[in-house]
C-alpha cells in the first residue's frame, strides 16, 4: 500500500531541544527598562507579540525537523516478472459461433458467450505473461498486441461481436498472424491457444503449413474444438437429435497442435471449456520469479518551503512591532 515514511526518523528526538534550552539555560540579563509616565501602557501588545513569535518559532523548528527527517512517499508496489511467456489467444469469430449449444448453469448459451466467460478467468491467472489477442473469420486480425495489461485484453474479449469480420473460418491465417507476433519476441516460451468450432474455409494459409511455420519459431500450439455434438432439439410435436459440431475439423486441429508439441482439446459445454483452460494453465505454468519495486518521491521540499514561509512571516511580525 502507498505510505509516507520518514527515512531519518531519529531526528525527531531533537524536537524538545529548544524547550530544554529554554528551561535549563539561565535567562539573559537585560538592562533595567526606563518607564515614562506620559506614554500609554503597551503590555498587551508586547504579550501578543511574544505569543506570535513563539508560535512561529515552534512551527519553523517543527518544519525543519520534518524536512531533516527526510519524508518519502512510497507508491503502490510494482511487480515485474523478469522471465515472462508470450501467449497469443486466437479466437474464432465466424458465424457458427452464435450456435447456442453450450450448457451453462442449466441452460444453453451461444459458443462465443461461453468463451468470454472462461477466458476472463483464464487471463486473470496469467499474471506475468504477455498476452495478445487475434480474431479470425474471413481473415485474421490482430486485436491486441502482446502486452502485460491483462485487463485490456480481457475487456477486448468481452467487447467481441460476431459477423464483424465475416462468417467464414480462416484458421490458418489465425495461426500465421499469431506466429508473426513472435518474430521479434525474446521470450523463452511462446504459446498459441486457438479456439474454433469449424474447419478452414477461408484465408490464404493452410492450418498445417501455418503450424509448421509456428514450429520454426519455437511456438507451441494448443487447439480447442468447440461444439456440443449430438444434442436433442425440441420441435412442435417431437424432438430429434442433431449434430451441432458437424463442421468441426478435429483432425486438422489435432494435427496442428501435434506438430508443435501441443495438444488438442474438445469442449462440449462450458464446464469442459473451463477444465481445458485449467489444464493449459498446468501445462504452461506461470513463472514464479518476480522483482518488486515501489516508486518513491522525496517530500522534504514541502516542510522546508513551509519553514521558509513561516520565517518570512516571523520577519514581518518582528519588524512591525519594532
Amino acid at each position: 500500500m502507498a505510505s509516507l515514511e520518514f527515512v531519518w526518523w531519529p531526528l525527531f528526538l531533537l524536537l524538545p531541544l529548544p524547550l530544554a534550552v529554554y528551561f535549563l539555560l539561565p535567562p539573559a540579563k537585560s538592562d533595567a527598562p526606563i518607564y515614562l509616565p506620559y506614554l500609554p501602557r503597551s503590555g498587551g501588545a508586547t504579550a501578543t507579540q511574544n505569543y506570535h513569535i513563539k508560535v512561529l518559532a515552534v512551527l519553523i523548528w517543527l518544519c525543519l525537523i520534518c524536512a531533516g527527517a527526510r519524508p518519502v512517499w512510497y507508491g503502490e508496489p510494482v511487480v515485474h516478472h523478469p522471465e515472462h511467456r508470450d501467449l497469443m489467444l486466437v479466437v474464432d469469430l465466424s458465424g457458427s459461433m452464435e450456435q447456442s449449444d453450450m450448457l451453462y448453469q442449466g441452460g444453453y448459451i451461444d459458443r462465443l458467450s461461453a468463451v468470454k466467460n472462461v477466458l476472463a478467468d483464464f487471463i486473470k491467472q496469467r499474471q506475468g505473461d504477455r498476452i495478445g489477442l487475434v480474431y479470425f473469420a474471413d481473415h485474421a486480425y490482430l486485436q491486441t498486441p502482446l502486452t502485460f495489461d491483462r485487463t485490456a485484453v480481457s475487456e477486448q474479449i468481452q467487447q467481441a461481436v460476431l459477423n464483424l469480420i465475416g462468417a467464414k473460418t480462416a484458421i490458418g491465417e489465425g495461426i500465421g498472424l499469431a506466429t508473426k507476433t513472435f518474430v521479434d519476441s525474446d521470450a523463452p516460451q511462446r504459446v498459441i491457444v486457438l479456439l474454433s468450432d469449424g474447419s478452414n474455409t477461408a484465408g490464404v494459409l493452410d492450418p498445417i503449413e501455418a503450424a509448421e511455420i509456428a514450429k520454426k519459431y519455437n511456438a507451441t500450439i494448443y487447439t480447442v474444438g468447440v461444439g456440443a455434438g449430438e444434442m436433442e432439439v425440441k420441435q412442435f410435436f417431437f424432438s430429434r437429435k442433431v449434430n451441432t459440431a458437424i463442421d468441426l475439423d478435429e483432425a486438422t486441429l489435432s494435427k496442428a497442435a501435434e506438430i508443435t508439441g501441443g495438444q488438442y482439446f474438445r469442449a462440449r459445454n462450458s464446464d469442459d471449456l473451463a477444465k481445458i483452460y485449467q489444464t493449459i494453465n498446468q501445462l504452461e505454468p506461470v513463472s514464479q520469479a518476480t522483482q518488486t519495486w515501489r516508486p518513491q518521491q522525496e517530500w522534504f521540499r514541502y516542510p522546508l518551503a513551509a519553514a521558509l514561509a513561516f520565517a518570512l512571516i516571523l520577519f514581518v511580525v518582528r519588524r512591525n512591532y519594532v
